[in-house]
């Protein structure tokens, strides 16, 4: 067989521009740096930048929980180890891999036929044929698709973010209430302490007939309440214990020291500010922002599905050799080109396309105001709970308590004097631990309340608490 150089040359250089074609994006897309609007996949992205996570660490860089851990490494544990957040990660790269599955050229096709039964033409029989051809989609839509699926791996990110926020406000709630736990423990004993002082003091005097048997058995009565209170309260050790490794993903019977304190973080900034920060950078309505845009591309995508896309193709026939023919072409091969589009007739099926992603970007618009509206209220729930929790930490430590102890030291001076009733010192005590009890239940309140915000905004509060302050200074 035999071809002229020119043909050889043309083969050449269309077999060349097919193939270099398969490797890009193809000429009827855009660059891929265009950011329309806002829209493109550009390197800006938090997907781009994310840091890997246990499952790419060594076993060995994983943190441990020692006797003396601070709530920022429970936090960071939980970061590490706890398996629902780690599948939330787990789902955002997968989203982030589809980017370059949607905005790679179609694969080309490589065609071969043989033929059965020689074709004669004037240059010899036809033998067999050999055809590479590639489509092109219709402009832009392999830019909308990559566009859409950035929009939906971000939009995983961001739920990925929410579920991290969750975790860390499930550790510090818990990690609040089992330093709630202990301190209800230790207060309580402390009353036994101070019951059985009272005891003594009855039983001395009894011994001089200075008060009756009766006072012994009420204050023995009190001690068991207290005693069964105490039993109580040390059982719960191990549920409050089990909940926490949960979310830790540790054994449920692992052992966990006693929190030695919690947060004193207080935030006085207002409503209205903590609000727009709220539907600013809550990781949730940032996702849903996502998903919105996501549809928005998706409808103009089914629109562009009623495009017909460009297939080019390049077919090479071999030919053999006439016997005594003595023409110059006697033999020489054939190259075609070939171009060719899809007729997308069917307009009903792109025009319910259409209308499908136009219904799915309503009904993500409309869950995202139900978001919004449904953080609003726990936002304003959480800061209620907040400034009441710092109303009453302020109460019980400078008044109610200072004012109980007071009252409890004169009662028990009264009483081994013989100038007060038993019941009087006993209510005294009661309402001391009342008072303590409180102040240890509103420093845990305040605590997890200011978590939730912070949670719920989906920001650094200390930040807000700096933006906020040198505003009010710039006034």
């Amino acid at each position: 067989m035999k071809f002229s150089p020119l043909r050889r040359l043309l083969g050449g250089a269309l077999m060349a521009a097919i193939l270099c074609g398969c490797s890009s994006r193809g000429p009827f897309t855009d660059s891929y740096d265009t950011d329309r609007s806002g829209h493109g996949a550009t390197a800006g992205w938090p997907l781009r930048v994310m840091k890997p996570t246990a499952t790419e660490r060594s076993l060995d860089d994983l943190p441990t929980l020692s006797p003396d851990a601070t709530l920022d490494e429970y936090l960071r544990y939980a970061a590490l180890r706890n398996p629902g957040l780690e599948a939330m990660f787990q789902d955002w790269k997968a989203a982030a891999q589809r980017m370059p599955q949607v905005s790679t050229l179609p694969d080309p096709r490589f065609t071969y036929g043989y033929y059965l039964g020689e074709v004669q033409t004037r240059v010899g029989p036809m033998q067999y044929s050999v055809a590479l051809s590639q489509t092109f989609p219709w402009f832009g839509k392999l830019r909308d698709r990559e566009d859409a699926a950035g929009r939906r791996a971000n939009a995983a990110y961001q739920r990925f973010e929410a579920a991290k926020l969750g975790l860390f406000f499930r550790v510090e709630r818990l990690y609040n209430e089992l330093f709630f736990l202990k301190r209800s423990i230790d207060i309580t004993s402390d009353s036994i302490e101070l019951l059985q002082q009272f005891e003594r003091v009855t039983r001395a005097r009894y011994r001089v007939a200075e008060t009756g048997h009766a006072d012994i058995i009420k204050i023995q009565v009190e001690l068991g309440i207290l005693e069964d209170r105490l039993r109580q309260l040390r059982d719960f050790q191990a549920p409050y214990t089990a909940r926490l490794n949960a979310v830790l993903n540790r054994p449920a019977d692992a052992a966990l020291a006693w929190p030695h304190s919690v947060s004193d973080r207080v935030t006085d900034v207002g409503n209205d500010v903590l609000f727009a920060v709220l539907r600013e950078r809550n990781p949730r309505l940032i996702a849903l922002g996502e998903e919105i845009e996501r549809e928005r591309i998706a409808a103009e995508i089914a629109r562009k599905d009623g495009l017909p896309d460009l297939t080019v193709g390049l077919a090479y026939t071999v030919i053999g050799e006439r016997d005594g023919v003595g023409i110059p072409e006697n033999g020489d091969d054939a190259i075609a080109v070939t171009f060719s589009v899809n007729l997308p007739i069917w307009r009903e099926k792109y025009d319910a396309g259409v209308r499908e992603a136009i219904a799915r970007r309503l009904a993500v618009s409309g869950r995202r105001n139900e978001a919004t509206n449904q953080l609003a209220g726990d936002l304003e729930e959480a800061v209620f709970t907040h400034r009441d929790a710092k109303r009453r930490v302020e109460l019980y430590r400078d008044t109610l308590i200072p004012k109980a102890m007071e009252s409890l030291h004169a009662s028990l001076g009264s009483f081994e004097q013989g100038e007060s009733d038993f019941l009087d010192l006993i209510d005294t005590q009661r309402t001391l631990l009342e008072f303590q009890l409180g102040l240890e239940r509103a420093l845990v309140d305040r605590a997890t309340s200011y978590a939730r915000i912070e949670r719920l905004v989906g920001a650094d509060l200390s930040e807000i608490n700096a933006s906020s302050a040198s505003q009010e200074d710039a006034l």
